[in-house]
Order: structure tokens, then sequence, then C-alpha cells
């Protein structure tokens, strides 16, 4: 906490008075104790005026020693430049031993007081000796020279001694000054060398920050440039760090992230060395590299020294670490621009699967480019309500009647092109914008199933995906039911389909919100079936409606028949549990015979329709109505 400056003047000042009031105390006694050893050998007037002289140092002992201080220093220094005035006045004049002890006086002056009391006590000094002079050139005051005597010597030692105590005590304050102004500096010196630290060096895990990585990689590239060999700058993110926080809180994830930075250190070799970037990603730089293999062999092991089992305040801690990888010369000389580079390369180990390095290609600059101009362009698109709703049937296998439709998003282009949804959904989730998106896919399907409803179709339903950053702001059963009562659709008739993802994560509060959509009447399938955590449990604790096969395991049906027993064994699985099956992708005769004879309850794919815009399904519903 910073002291405020008044605070700190008070309290200097006060420290300042202490020491003054202990010099007048000093100064008083050992004045005194002078006087008393001279008056024990003085006669007649000079007697008088130790006594005086005594009388007056214990008036202002007394009154430093109540503090009054200021008031003490002026009497104690009057009354011996008067004393020594009477005691010369009476004696030789100015020619008396008296006059040897105006310069302690004057510098007692410089001890205990400002620039006032001190040329206060040197003008009156002068004045005194002045006068002195004037009144003995006008034979006022006549001159006694005494005769010399061992009295007269124990005068000049008591001045001497009274003089000498006067330096002693000023070049002592001087060296203590000295001492404390080296003092100072020396904390200033540390500061300022504390200061320069916090500045290049993160100060949580005491690694160099990002503005002295700058400095470590332009020397290492130097070195590496001297030599002819390469410099390489691994950008390390960990994967799945955030939980940590969330369940253990921030204490226990900055204590991981000092215990897998030391960790990494402490393997790292001499022509390596770690950086904290920010937050939860690192740098490593590796100087001197004559090969590529070494590059691979050091990301291996930052890998495997990322996924070390921590001891977080006794709880197991294990992430992983996703790795991008440049390369200078080759990516460039500049740390900005391998720092963004290798970001990017980052960025696409993690899109392949986390827990894996990935070098920089130039070929990822342009798909970063590409997304960065995409999702400029989404947020105006979804404004301009751009965005369009097609539709896909599913078919019911036994009667060949198309029994829900499939509400799947769009951006159709002014070219005559289209943006499809694996491009622009990740970066809408990514961005926030699959919120609103969500909502209005969920709006248009709900209103055209009711639509349909109206129609004749009273049979219809309609299903829509959900995204697992839908469920972040807890607010996707308030969506569902404002969507379910503006289009007055009955909830059965609607069907969110999710994928087994979403239901594993058990880190938000997913499951609650699944369970109030569900206490609404909405049904529920699970999407892509056999490509994510294909656990049993997820199926058994959770009532879903319909399980819908991925296309992979449909699309070389009739063709290749390894892929007939787990399409059927999921078939047989899903009928035990009470479920539906829906096969994705069927797009031939052959595919659909094999799925009849397993057993599988709807199809869906290109075999009946691909995706149409609203006006067309509507006539296929139709068609397909008067024809079954």
């Amino acid at each position: 906490m910073q002291v405020p400056k008044f605070l700190f003047s008070s309290v200097k000042s006060a420290n300042l008075v202490s020491i003054r009031r202990h010099r007048v105390i000093q100064i008083s006694a050992v004045t005194g104790t002078g006087l008393l050893a001279s008056s024990m050998a003085a006669r007649g007037i000079t007697f008088d005026i130790f006594l005086l002289g005594l009388f007056s140092l214990v008036v202002t002992a007394t009154l430093a020693y109540k503090y009054h201080v200021t008031t003490s220093s002026y009497l104690l220094l009057g009354a011996m430049s008067s004393m020594l005035f009477a005691l010369a006045a009476t004696g030789a004049g100015v020619f008396d031993i008296a006059m040897l002890g105006y310069p302690g006086v004057i510098i007692f002056a410089a001890l205990l007081g400002g620039i006032v009391l001190f040329g206060t006590v040197l003008s009156l000094v002068i004045l005194q000796c002045v006068t002195l002079t004037w009144l003995i050139m006008q034979g006022t005051v006549s001159p006694n020279p005494p005769v010399l005597s061992w009295p007269h010597v124990l005068f000049i030692i008591v001045i001497y001694v009274i003089t000498g105590f006067s330096v002693f005590i000023l070049v002592q304050d001087i060296r203590r000054l000295m001492l404390s102004l080296q003092r100072e500096i020396a904390k200033v010196e540390q500061n300022r060398a504390h200061i320069q630290h916090l500045a290049h060096h993160d100060p949580l895990t005491n690694l160099p920050n990002r503005l002295m990585g700058e400095r470590l990689f332009n020397d290492k590239l130097r070195e590496s440039e001297a030599e002819g060999l390469q410099l390489a700058l691994l950008f390390i993110d960990l994967d799945n760090f955030k939980p940590v926080n969330d369940a253990l809180g921030h204490a226990a994830g900055d204590r991981f992230l000092q215990q897998i930075s030391q960790t990494i250190t402490d393997n790292l070799s001499i022509d390596e060395c770690l950086i904290r970037f920010g937050g939860d990603e690192f740098i490593v730089l590796a100087s001197r590299i004559k090969h590529k293999s070494q590059i691979d062999t050091l990301c291996r092991k930052i890998i495997t020294w990322c996924a070390t089992e921590f001891d977080v305040f006794q709880t197991k801690v294990v992430v992983s670490g996703s790795i991008g990888v440049a390369q200078a010369p080759f990516d460039g000389m500049n740390f900005k621009q391998l720092c963004r580079k290798a970001d990017i390369a980052m960025y696409e180990a993690k899109s392949k699967g986390r827990n894996r390095f990935e070098y920089y290609d130039v070929k990822l600059d342009k798909e970063s480019d590409e997304k960065f101009t995409l999702i400029q362009r989404l947020r105006p698109a979804v404004q301009a309500n751009e965005l369009a709703v097609y539709y896909q049937p599913l078919v019911d296998l036994s009667s060949g009647k198309i029994c829900a439709v499939e509400a799947l998003l769009r951006w159709p282009q002014s070219n005559g092109g289209m943006v499809f949804p694996d491009k622009f959904i990740p970066l809408a989730e990514s961005s926030g914008l699959i919120i609103p998106i969500g909502k209005w896919v969920l709006d248009q399907a709900c209103h055209f199933c009711a639509k349909q409803h109206k129609n004749g179709y009273s049979h219809l339903s309609v299903a829509v995906n959900l995204s697992f950053a839908q469920f972040k702001d807890g607010t996707l059963p308030s969506i569902v039911s404002q969507a379910l009562a503006s289009s007055q659709l009955p909830p059965q008739y609607l069907e969110l389909e999710l994928t087994e993802s979403i239901l594993a994560d058990e880190t938000g509060n997913i499951s609650q919100q699944l369970d109030e959509i569900k206490a609404l009447g909405v049904q529920f399938a699970i999407d892509d079936f056999g490509t994510g955590y294909s656990n049993l449990n997820y199926l058994r604790t959770f009532s879903a409606k319909k399980l819908k096969i991925d296309r992979i395991f449909i699309n070389t049906l009739g063709v290749d028949d390894n892929e007939e027993p787990l399409v059927s064994a999921i078939i047989q699985m899903a009928e035990s549990l009470g479920m539906q099956t829906v096969a994705e992708g069927i797009e031939n005769e052959s595919a659909l015979s094999k799925l009849i004879g397993m057993g599988c309850d709807v199809g869906q794919g290109y075999y009946w329709s691909k995706p149409v815009p609203q006006d067309e399904i509507e006539r296929l519903i139709k068609e397909n109505s008067a024809s079954a």
C-alpha cells in the first residue's frame, strides 16, 4: 500500500524533531559538565557567569525534554554566546580565551536548526564581536589580560572538548547521512532491477515474457545465422486448461501453470528456452537447428511433458498440448511474424485432434485469410437475413412415406454459389453468432412444420441440429419454449438432434438444460452415432427417440460387406433400447435394400432428395403424400 506523501512528511519531521531534541540535551549535558568543571577553579565574576550559564543549560535541557525544541535551541545558543561575550568583556576582550568558544557555538547552530537559526546565531556572534571591539575602542570596556594559570588551561581544554564534541557530532551526522544515502541508493538500484525484471518476466512463472522473448529471439537468431543454422519457434497451447480453472479455481490453475512451466524448463537444453506468451500459451525458442528431425524430437518431448500427471492441491491434473512450429529463416526473420505463423500452425494442430504438432505452411495463411474474410461477411449476412433454411426429407422405410424433415442451414451467394455449413458454422460458434443463428433456424423450422400441419400433414415432424455452443449461456430452454409458443407447434413434433460429444460434457449445465427441454415434451435424436464416444451409458440414461447412424457406415453398404455387421449391431441395439434408427446418406437402391433387410426404421439421403428450399420440400411432401 502506498503511504500518502503528507504522512511520510509528518514521519520525517517527527524524526528530525526527535534528533534535534536529543542533540540539545547532549550539548547541554556536555557543556554543563565543562562549565561545572571550570567553575570549580573560577573566582569572582567568572564564577557568577558560569553559574548563570549552568542555570541556562538546565532550563534548556528541561525545555528540550518537554519537546520545546525550537525554544530550547535558541535559548541554548543564545546563553552560550552571551556567556562567552560576558567572559571576554570581563577578561582580555577580543583576545580572551572565551573567543575560542564561538566556533563551537556556530557548529552547534548548524547542528540544531535550519538556515534561520544558523543565520541568527552567526549574526549574533558577529554582532557581539563587533560590539566588544567597539566598547574596547571607546574605552567603555578595559581589557584585563589575566596572568596565565592552570585554571586557564583547564578552561581552554573545556572549550576544545566542547568544540571537538560539536565537530564530532557534526561529522557523525554527516557519516550517518552518507550511509543512509548509500542504503537508499542501494534500495533504489534494487527496486530498479526488480522493476526491470518484472518488465521482462512473467510474475507467475518467472519465465521471460513476450517483450523479453523478442530480445531472446533476436539474440538466438544472430547466433544461429552466424553458424549457418536454423532457429525454430514452437507455439504451445495447453488443451483443456479451462476446465482446470473452472473446476478447481484460478489458484489451482496458476499452480498448475507454475508446475508445467517448471517441468518443461528443467528438461530443455542450453540452446532452448521457454517463454510465457500469455494465459496458457507458451513459446519455446530452439536455436542451432541442423535438421528438421531435431524439431520433431523436441515437439514430441514437449507433448509428453505436457501430458505429465501433476498433483495440484491434492488433485491429479492431466492436460495435453498442441504445438505450431515456424522456422527462421524459412518462414521469416521477425519475432511477431513467426509468432503469428506458429500460432496458425498450432490451430491447425488443434483442428486435427489436438495433442500433436504441425509446421507452418503458406496454405494455412490462405485458409486463415479466408476464414477472416468469411467471418467479416457472416455478421452482416446474419443481420440482413441472407441465410436460408433448406429441408431434407426423412422417409419411413416400411411405408415409403415422408415422416419428417430435417432443417439444414445454408448461405446462398449473390453469384448463385453456396457456402455450406462446414465452412461457416465453426466460425459462427467461435464468434458467438451461433446463438442468434440457432434461434432463427429454430423459429423458421417450427413455423414451417406448423404450416404443414395446417396443410393437412399433421404426422410430420421437424428435426433441428443443436450446437455445443448454444448451451453456453443457459438460455436454450427458453429459446425452444418461445419458438414452440410463437409457432403453436405441438412440442412432440419438434426433434432436436444432439451429438454424442454434447451428451458426454460434464463441465457445464447441459444436462440441466436438456432436462428442462425434455419437460416441454420435445423429442431428441442422437446424431452421427458411431463417430463420437459411442458410450452405451449415454443411450441408457438419456431417453432419445431416434438413433441416427452416420453416413460413413452407410455409403459402402451393398458395395463393401465390412460395414454390414456393425450397422446391423447398431440397429439391433437401438431396437432393444426402444429407439428408432435413422440411416443417413442413403444414395442407392442396394444400400436401401440392405437397411430394410436389417430392420432399419427411417432413411435419409440423396436417394430421395438433397436438401432443398421450402417451396421445393413442400412440393415433395405433397407428391409423396399423393403417391403413398
